[in-house]
Formats: structure tokens, sequence, C-alpha cells
């Protein structure tokens, strides 16, 4: 099965078992919107709730907020997104498509580590175990031709978008004869700038006066805030201020199912510091944030930085934690050293004092800022892909199981009568009713029992509760766990304790 024939399946399974579906869809739908249903909402709140704690409950130096999506549209101004905001987008000519051009050169890119790594491949299959990877890189000359035009292309491209030079980034196109995925023409018009806000008036007037906008990130609400935060809750540098949130893009290139969308949730944490130690907190936050992606157990081998080629117009330092979805390595958080560009340029537009003043050093200072930003939708499709798997068994059999980290599993644990008779259903009644005030649990009596295992595999709930005759004479219940599908009899009693611990943020926690 291909990376595409996964992706495929993981968006069918998502829409079929209720996790996400498309929205307005007995409307034919809206491109790049989707609806999470009754399990995509768990699943995406309880990664929400992996997040908040991690930052708010763990950190005594770091607070939440909820600020308002409208905001003052010189909020705008001052942070360079009316004026700064843009991709630069091409269309082709033939098939009527518009792309960005920086996205089309870097799937290029792409392709061509794609072929080194086939290459690679090739060799270690002739050489078998006399092969050495290291000389070969950098003997043979196919993959040295490769090397040399990638990283040319990839010098050019980098340049161009630094100096905003929108003919460069058409040319690289041309040079690298990259075509339409659509019509498979190289028929491209100019490169332009296209500003990705969203506008809209507020009140009932029409005039200008009157624009403002949807806003494109969350983190301006923390920092027109700044001084509300401090004063009030009397932080201290260094601090920071945490936020979940939903942000709204103008996406012309929205693709990948949640991963590019036009309404999305974010959850952003700006870490107040003095000037001169931004760089400090930005290299521990990248190990912290990278610690808390790799507690969830998908494998270290799954993610790894990306430092950005071209850096934001408010950043000294930057780099991106990159997941291998089936579409390959994409970025899931941004992290970046945003020295005091938003407070200062705050300062400056509102004609207001935004300073801190710094009782260990005597001065009053614009504090410098370092900034987590995830994206809830990613981190969503990332624990979908990772955790999807197609199993064969040792009988012959299938089955397909989603192996959510207990802890972000949308149902911690399904309650099954063996039968729906004799008493059984009862009885599973009361052990539903006396799980559900902690955990969310579901009953099921439909089928046969080994359906219903399969059905709790496939939307991964972490364990099935299975009442039967003994039940009733001694309390005791078959307890089967999703990923080894191992089957113990334990008391009824013990039920909260042994799944409170297994579905616990806790074990998630203990390892960062």
């Amino acid at each position: 099965m291909t990376q595409e024939e996964l992706f495929k399946k993981l968006v069918a399974h998502s829409k079929e078992y209720g996790f996400i579906f498309p929205s307005s869809e007995i409307y034919d739908g809206l491109s790049a919107v989707y609806d999470y249903g009754q399990l995509g909402v768990e699943l995406k709140n309880n990664i929400k709730r992996y997040w908040w704690d991690f930052m708010v409950k763990l950190h005594e130096n770091i607070v939440g907020i909820d600020s308002a999506i409208f905001m003052h549209p010189r909020i705008w101004e001052a942070s360079g997104h009316v004026g700064a905001f843009n991709d630069p987008l091409i269309d082709n000519k033939d098939s009527k498509k518009r792309y960005r051009a920086d996205v089309l050169i870097e799937d290029w890119l792409a392709k061509q580590d794609e072929k080194i790594d086939k290459e690679i491949a090739k060799a270690r299959k002739r050489f078998g175990d006399n092969f050495d990877e290291e000389k070969f890189r950098t003997t043979n000359e196919r993959v040295l031709d490769i090397v040399k035009k990638r990283d040319e292309m990839h010098g050019r491209m980098v340049e161009a978008l630094n100096n905003n030079d929108l003919g460069a980034l058409r040319q690289i196109i041309l040079d690298c004869e990259i075509v339409c995925p659509i019509s498979g023409t190289r028929n491209w018009t100019e490169v332009r700038q296209f500003n990705l806000m969203f506008e809209t008036k507020l009140g009932a007037a029409a005039d200008g006066s009157n624009t403002i906008y949807l806003r494109p990130e969350t983190a301006q609400g923390i920092f027109v805030n700044f001084l509300n935060v401090q004063k009030t809750g009397r932080m201290k540098i260094p601090f920071g201020i945490a936020q979940i949130g939903k942000a709204f893009r103008n996406e012309i290139v929205a693709r990948q199912f949640i991963f590019r969308m036009r309404e999305f949730e974010q959850m952003e944490m700006q870490f107040f510091v003095r000037p001169g130690e931004e760089l400090k907190w930005f290299a521990d936050w990248k190990e912290a944030r990278m610690k808390w992606h790799r507690a969830l157990g998908f494998g270290d081998a799954k993610y790894r930085f990306h430092d950005h080629d071209k850096l934001a117009h408010y950043a000294n330092a930057a780099t991106d934690i990159e997941f291998e979805f089936p579409f390959g390595f994409k970025e899931v958080e941004g992290i970046h050293s945003r020295t005091d560009f938003d407070l200062g340029n705050h300062q400056k537009f509102s004609g207001k004092k935004i300073q801190y003043f710094d009782h260990e050093t005597g001065e009053s200072y614009v504090p410098y800022v370092i900034e987590t930003s995830i994206g809830v939708d990613r981190m969503v499709l990332q624990v979908l892909s990772a955790s999807y798997e197609e199993e064969k068994l040792e009988n012959g059999e299938e089955r397909l199981v989603m192996h959510f980290p207990p802890a972000l599993a949308p149902i911690k644990a399904a309650v099954l009568p063996l039968i729906k008779k004799d008493g059984l259903p009862e009885l599973a009644h009361e052990i539903k009713d006396m799980l559900k005030l902690d955990h969310t649990i579901q009953y099921d009596e439909k089928d046969s029992i080994g359906k219903r295992y399969r059905r709790q595999d496939a939307i991964g709930t972490p364990f099935c509760i299975t009442v039967d005759h003994q039940s009733l004479e001694d309390r005791t219940v078959t307890l089967r766990h999703r990923d080894s599908m191992e089957q113990e009899r334990v008391a009824i009693a013990d039920l909260p304790r042994i799944i409170g611990e297994e579905v616990s943020l806790r074990k998630l926690f203990t390892k960062l």
C-alpha cells in the first residue's frame, strides 16, 4: 500500500467513524473547511487538554487567557499583517489552477530527495551487507548531480524569498521544468503576492472606516494584553501567556485534508524574557516542545527540526518541529524568537507605554518574546496518521486499529454485556454509570462480542469491559487491552483505579 493510498484510507476512515466530516456536505461542501464529529471533537479536546495542562499546570510562570477574535484593525497594521502577510501565487493558464510558488519549488526539492533515496535503496539491494551509504552519497555521479542541482535551486529559492523577488521564483519553476499536477503543462503566469487576511465590516455602516479582520493568528491577542496580565497576575520576567483559539486565513492552496484549512485552531504560548537572553530561551523551548511531542510514543524518528530558510520580519531565530505524515515531513509546530517587534510596534502604534520594570536590574524595557505555536488540527491529523494500522493477526485475519495514546483516546472504555438478557445489561449499565463520572465511556450491546471488539479497535478505545454470567456471581469482568488484545479477569471495584491510571495525562507528563 502506497502512502497516498494510506492517506486516502485515513480520510475515509475519519468520516466513516465520526471523527471528521466535510463541512456543509449536504450542500456539496465548502472547500478546505471541515467539521469535527462526535469522536473527533473528543480527540481534539484531549489534545488541547494535554497542551494546556503542560503549559499552564506544569509551569508556575505561565498563565492562560482567551482573547476576542475581532480586534481593532490598527493591531494588524502594527503586527505587519496588513502590509506583509502574503503568499506568492502563480496560476497555470491551462488548468486555471492556482498554486503557491514556493510550495511548488519545495515539492520539487522533496522529489529530488526521493530520487536520491531510491538510488541508495537500489545500491543497498545490489551490494547487500557490504554497502557503504556514506561513501555512495559522496562518490556516485548520479547522486552527486542530483544533490548539486537540488542545492543550487534551494539556494536560489532562499535568496528569492528573502529578496521578495517574484520574478526569480517564477524562473526557478521554469528552470526546474515544474508542471501543473492537473494539466501537466508549464504554461505559468507571473508570480504575484496575495494577502491572506479575511476582511469584514463592523456594525451597520458600509464605509471603509469600519473594516476589520478575522484574526490570522491568536498571538496578537496575547501581546495587546501583556500589561493587563502582567499587572493583575503580578508576573515576573520570565513568564508566559498561553491561549487556544480560532484563526482564519484565506488560503488559496488549501490541501491535504485538515492539514491546511481556512478556519483552524491554534495553541500558542508567548514567553517574555529579558533582551539578550532570548536565544537561550529559544533553545530551551525547542527542547521542551520536542519532548512534549515525543512523549506520545509515535517514535522519535518521526520528528525532526527544520530551521527556517527565510525568517519572518519579526524573528531573529525560527525553527519548525516537523512530523512524518503519509505525504512527507511537514510542520506541526513553529518556535520563534520574535525579539521585541510585537510589543515595540504596539507601543508605537497605540501611543501607550508597554514596558516592564525589572526590579532585579533596576531598568525598564520592552521584553523579548519566544513563541511556540502549534496547529490543533495538524496535531489531530498527526495523531490520526500515527495511530492508524491495518494489522494482520496470527490467525490470518486482519483488524483495523487506532493506537491512540490512552490519554488522548476519544472513548476510554467500552462496556459490553455478553448477551442482551439475564441481567447482564443492567450490570453493564451500573459499571458504565460508575466510570462515566471520570471518563468518556461507551455502552454497546449490538452484534457479536467479536464484532464489537473490532468496532472499538477502529475508534481506538483502549479498554473493553465484557460483562458475562460469571460477573453476576463474583462481580468480576473481562478486561480486554486494545493493543495486545490480551484479556484478564478483574474485579469491578478495581476498574476505576486500573483505567484511571492508564488513561491519565500523568503517564505522559512523567516522560517529560
